[in-house]
């Protein structure tokens, strides 16, 4: 939250600078100082557990596999949302133990909401009303019911409508970063969310918990589950984020039963 703090401000102020990395997407001083001030307030709670941020350099697999937990952060997920100034950008936190995310937290700035999660103890939203339990919508029939779709204001749709079925009704729910579409389900605002393209794991680390407690899950277009610092490359592959368990998912996104 004082990570969002200092976001906002340099957000509302437009006191920020924006570069470009090496992959082309988008990057400025407001992720670096965000990323700073968790970095810091990290290794004084917990000096003794290593922090792999997306604005972080990056330590050798060989030394970084070897690491029992660690926390992965990204300090601005929805660099792009920053930047078009749309206010859906988040801050994400997750502690990662023996390669799987077991406490997810997603923090929303411009809405002063806090969703978190530790494995095995359900999901909860903060916001100025309190705190209360979140769990995913429960179709009356899922095998019929309309599926509300989150889906990018930035990318193409049709990237990501063309890897469903066209036998299923579908309500399209547009929105900003992948941390808060994921929030989204997690909570039932939306049902379901499909991301094609680059992402890092630092984008699903906590998500995968938040929606977990609450219910979904989070898997591979190819319906396997998502690995956390078990190779060299830190990418994610194309994933879904799934509510409803009782609604036969692998009959609605039927990529993974057609090679490219």
């Amino acid at each position: 939250m004082r990570a969002g703090d200092l976001i906002l401000e340099l957000y509302e102020e437009q006191a920020y600078e924006t570069y470009e990395k090496d992959d082309e997407s988008p990057v400025t001083s407001a992720d670096f100082a965000a990323n700073r001030l968790i970095v810091d307030g990290l290794a004084a709670l917990t000096p003794d557990i290593p922090v792999l941020s997306e604005e972080g350099s990056h330590l050798a697999f060989e030394e970084r596999r070897k690491w029992p937990r660690y926390w992965m952060i990204d300090p601005i997920d929805g660099t792009q949302e920053f930047i078009a100034r749309s206010g859906d950008f988040g801050v994400i936190i997750a502690l990662v133990e023996y390669n799987q995310p077991v406490l997810g937290v997603i923090y929303w700035p411009a809405g002063d909401v806090l969703y978190t999660a530790q494995r095995g103890q359900g999901a909860f939203r903060r916001d100025v009303h309190g705190i209360q339990r979140i769990q995913v919508r429960r179709l009356a029939d899922p095998l019929n019911d309309v599926l509300h779709l989150a889906i990018s204001r930035r990318q193409p749709r049709e990237r990501v409508l063309q890897r469903m079925t066209s036998d299923r009704e579908l309500q399209l729910v547009p929105a900003g970063s992948c941390s808060l579409k994921a929030c989204m389900i997690a909570e039932g605002r939306a049902d379901c969310f499909l991301r094609v393209g680059p992402t890092g794991e630092w984008d699903t680390a906590a998500a995968e918990v938040i929606v977990g407690e609450a219910g979904g899950r989070i898997v591979s277009e190819s319906f396997t589950p998502l690995t956390y610092n078990q190779e060299a490359n830190l990418g994610n592959p194309n994933f879904i984020i799934l509510g409803d368990p009782e609604v036969p998912w692998q009959h609605v996104f039927t990529h993974h039963r057609n090679a490219d």
